[in-house]
């Protein structure tokens, strides 16, 4: 689907490894972020065209952000910190 040099492929195992660690099925995690069932076996797949609004709904119930920065750098997801890990 993906080739190995596009961000979408890391974003597709990144956001499997995540609902696999959570204990989620792609079902439920579909049921949650209120997308298809076809369109999350796609994205973890690394379809290279998705919705940006189901992606970050995606995002948000496994708990990650998605970060952006200037220039050409690798793709980064990361998990959410809790609020308690910003209190002194």
């Amino acid at each position: 689907m993906a080739s190995a040099t596009t961000p979408v492929l890391p974003l597709g195992r990144a956001i499997r490894a995540r609902r696999k660690a959570l204990g989620l099925t792609q079902a439920a995690l579909a049921r949650y972020a209120g997308c298809g069932l076809a369109f999350l076996y796609e994205l973890e797949a690394g379809k290279p065209t998705v919705r940006l609004d189901k992606v970050l709904a995606v995002l948000e119930v496994l708990g990650l952000t998605l970060k952006l920065e200037p220039g050409r750098v690798p793709l980064t997801v990361s998990a959410t910190a809790s609020p308690d890990a910003e209190k002194p």
